[in-house]
């Protein structure tokens, strides 16, 4: 029989129009968004700057999404925990920045939030193999991170493939997210592929009706999440 995977679709402020930020997010509520992803930046582990504790406290007050905080900042273990404190629900920290991985996890964990890990486009699978067992999710990027708007790296999906089959294969229960690149026309695909958690950003906050967008991608991967079991 025909059963349903539960996808998420999560705007991403980065792209959105912080001039009249609390509008779009209003407005991707009406899309029915399940979680806001926020980018948080330092200009250290990527070439931009973005937002900090004060917007994600801010955030947190304005709406009732669940925020997936995204760290692309050098030592996350030192202010992962705060972004749970500042309101975030999800935390997620870069494996190419992270030393000390099951230490930062467990601190996100024990602030009451689930905890992520990134893969940048190069970095290989491996490089999180051990992780797969003690975190919630893995966030596999496919652009380079830093900046919105940039292309989707085909290769990527590859990876997404081979985490879905580990997760099936040693029986664990870690969610897969995708980040960047995404738009109506590959959404499909990369629900197919395994991802559970989708990031668009200027895919929808880039379109004239983000509301109309987001429900035309969330339509798209609920169709492609549908399974043969």
């Amino acid at each position: 029989m025909n059963t349903d995977r539960h996808i998420d679709i999560a705007p991403s402020i980065l792209s959105a129009d912080f001039s009249c930020l609390g509008e779009q997010i209003k407005a991707v509520e009406r899309g029915g968004a399940g979680v806001l992803h926020v980018d948080v930046m330092d200009g250290h582990f990527v070439p931009n700057i973005t937002v900090g504790l004060p917007v994600v406290k801010s955030l947190a007050k304005f709406t009732n999404l669940p925020l997936d905080a995204h760290l692309m900042i050098t030592q996350p273990g030192v202010y992962a925990a705060q972004f749970v404190e500042a309101g975030a629900q999800m935390v997620s920290v870069h494996v190419e920045a992270d030393p000390h991985l099951h230490r930062t996890a467990m601190s996100i964990k024990a602030a009451g939030a689930q905890a992520g890990v990134v893969l940048n486009p190069s970095t290989p699978v491996g490089a999180v193999e051990e992780a797969l067992q003690f975190v919630d999710y893995v966030l596999v990027m496919s652009v380079n991170p830093g900046f919105g708007g940039q292309k989707f790296i085909p290769y990527t999906l590859d990876k997404v493939r081979r985490l879905a089959a580990r997760k099936r294969e040693r029986g664990l229960n870690f969610a897969l997210e995708i980040d960047g690149g995404v738009t109506l026309g590959n959404v499909s695909e990369l629900v197919k592929a395994g991802v559970d958690w989708v990031v668009a950003g200027s895919a929808i906050f880039g379109a004239g009706d983000p509301a109309r967008t987001f429900v035309e991608m969330q339509h798209l991967a609920h169709a492609a999440g549908m399974v043969q079991v």
